[in-house]
């Protein structure tokens, strides 16, 4: 009997915790909805965030919707006298917003049905805010990082986050189908995190789901991510590139501690610590937010992010497949906080950073431009010669037999694509793109953005055709504004070839919003399609010819995009 009794108070207990999970959602999306459309709250005129935290706490289990709804509108005005809002726009994109949640809710009434839809009619105009105030406004709340945000603070950190999702961020419709039931698991798991890191993972988890590189970033932030990442405390004795299902050994960067475990340059290392790299890779997919596989590869792929490694152990058991066969070793990694070795590792990243800047395309019949190194073109130039120089490197450009485009980098410089090379080279009219920006008027949908910001304006404007070969160079390192020239390029020169890997897929301007614990989420801000509607976020930009690298090309350090040009023009 004793048993029973326990059992039922627990199961009491778990229900409990569940209805109140989902009067902490119904909470959260009616907030939300209320914060971005009503007058008073979109204003400024009453602070929603004090409108959240005075009522969050008074949500109870027994709560029904309606009840939510009233206590959020309690004293909030439902009678508008403004005009409602009308619109104009003509291509808009609006497959984001959706009011299911309560229109065809039957836990809501007919009456606040009508309460939230008549608040969506006289919705708020964001551009009528005072210069300097923007919708991605937030306010910082800062937490030591070893405390834990209080519960409060925790569900607005999760309501802010599913309002970015809902009403900011314009790639929704490609993210999980399933993310509102997701999310509510998270915000389970937010309610009962009782640490700081246990509302990191939580937080790693809901940035990973929108699949947006331009997120990246946060995981940087996260104060426990050596505990969630396993990133900080150890290094590998090695470098080393993803290459299909294992880590290619590429350099020795401690030659004894590696030669004692018997690991060379040229080993596939198939699993660490008895999980094979496939494995490693989907759980870290959970975590860190990114556009596309190739991204996540090339992420994981980079040394000093060190993050691929499964653990903080400090030896890690290693499966190796190498020349003479399959074997096991145990290898000792580079604790960080030994200077000394630290010291070897820093030189090694220096010295393999200057090499990647260096490398460049040399050939008298070649104009070869790396986006990264465009301001050398403005050293010691006054401003007033700034034109008859560029003019002067693109009609030398313009003789060769091939001009290079090196997009596998982030520009340096906007000017030189945007505003020198359509200056030069294209017809006035450049239109590569269709960008989607937030509509002010009807938050959660995006309209087309007027043409005149597709190119500058230049009176007089002449064309210089160009009859030899043009090659525009990307990898998953070709990233927002370096994908975003790469398309004007494209419609520039467009008989050219776009070669190498699937780029970034995060195209775009970046907005970035405050979270309570001084976090900083990060995101792309509009939508970027071709003309013709193709999609850019995720997908990255059109390439003609994909290359794949073998484990011997990346050995020889070859750059098969620099050899596909150059076999070219022979």
């Amino acid at each position: 009997m004793k048993k029973i009794i326990l059992f039922i108070v627990f199961l009491t207990f778990q229900q409990t915790i569940f209805a109140q999970k989902n009067q902490y959602a119904d909470f959260i999306k009616t907030w939300n909805f209320i914060k971005y459309y009503h007058p008073d709250l979109a204003s400024r005129k009453t602070d929603a965030d004090s409108l959240f935290l005075l009522n969050v706490e008074k949500v109870n289990p027994k709560a029904s919707f309606n009840e939510v709804i009233k206590l959020l509108m309690q004293n909030l005005d439902a009678n508008f006298s403004s005009e409602p809002i009308t619109e104009n726009k003509k291509d808009v994109l609006a497959i984001n917003q959706n009011f299911d949640w309560f229109r065809k809710n039957k836990k809501v009434s007919p009456e606040n049905k009508d309460l939230l839809n008549t608040i969506y009619k006289y919705r708020f105009d964001y551009g009528l805010l005072p210069e300097g105030k923007s919708v991605n406004d937030e306010k910082k709340y800062e937490f030591p990082k070893e405390d834990n945000l209080p519960l409060k603070y925790r569900l607005l950190t999760m309501a802010k986050i599913q309002g970015i999702v809902d009403y900011l961020f314009p790639h929704k419709y490609l993210m999980d189908k399933n993310f509102d039931s997701y999310f509510n698991i998270l915000l389970d798991e937010a309610v009962k995190a009782t640490t700081r890191k246990d509302f990191e993972v939580v937080l790693a988890k809901a940035v990973s789901q929108f699949q947006d590189s331009h997120a990246l970033n946060f995981y940087s932030q996260l104060n426990y991510r050596d505990e969630i990442l396993f990133n900080v405390s150890y290094y590998a004795p090695f470098d080393f590139q993803i290459v299909d299902n294992h880590l290619l050994v590429t350099n020795l960067i401690f030659p004894e501690i590696c030669n004692h475990a018997h690991i060379q340059v040229g080993d596939k290392i198939t699993e660490i610590n008895g999980k094979s790299i496939t494995q490693i890779i989907k759980e870290k997919s959970k975590f860190i937010p990114v556009s596309n596989h190739q991204k996540l590869l090339y992420v994981l792929s980079t040394y000093e992010n060190n993050l691929i490694w499964p653990d903080k152990l400090p030896t890690k058991k290693l499966t190796v497949q190498s020349n003479s066969g399959k074997f096991s070793t145990e290898i000792p990694f580079i604790n960080a906080t030994d200077k000394t070795q630290v010291s070897i590792i820093i030189n090694y990243i220096n010295n393999k950073n200057r090499k990647k800047n260096n490398h460049r395309l040399t050939n008298k019949d070649i104009a070869y431009f790396r986006i990264d190194q465009t301001l050398d073109f403005m050293n010691n130039v006054d401003d007033d010669k700034l034109d008859a120089k560029m003019d002067s490197i693109l009609e030398d450009a313009s003789h060769k037999k091939a001009i290079v485009f090196d997009m596998r980098e982030y520009p340096d410089w906007g000017g030189f694509v945007f505003y020198y090379v359509y200056k030069y080279f294209s017809p006035v009219e450049n239109y590569f793109h269709k960008y989607y920006e937030p509509d002010l008027k009807n938050l959660g949908t995006f309209y087309l953005r007027d043409l005149k910001y597709n190119y500058p304006e230049i009176k007089d404007k002449t064309m210089h055709p160009y009859s030899g070969k043009v090659f525009i160079l990307v990898n998953p390192d070709t990233r927002s504004a370096s994908e975003w020239y790469s398309m004007s390029l494209q419609k520039i020169f467009p008989k050219s070839m776009t070669i190498g890997q699937q780029t970034s897929g995060a195209d775009g301007d970046l907005v970035k919003i405050n979270l309570p614990g001084d976090y900083v989420l990060q995101f792309t801000g509009n939508v970027i399609f071709y003309p013709d509607n193709t999609q850019t976020q995720q997908t990255g930009i059109r390439v003609n010819e994909f290359i794949k690298y073998t484990d011997q090309d990346i050995l020889d350090g070859r750059d098969l995009e620099f050899e596909k040009v150059l076999n070219s023009i022979k």
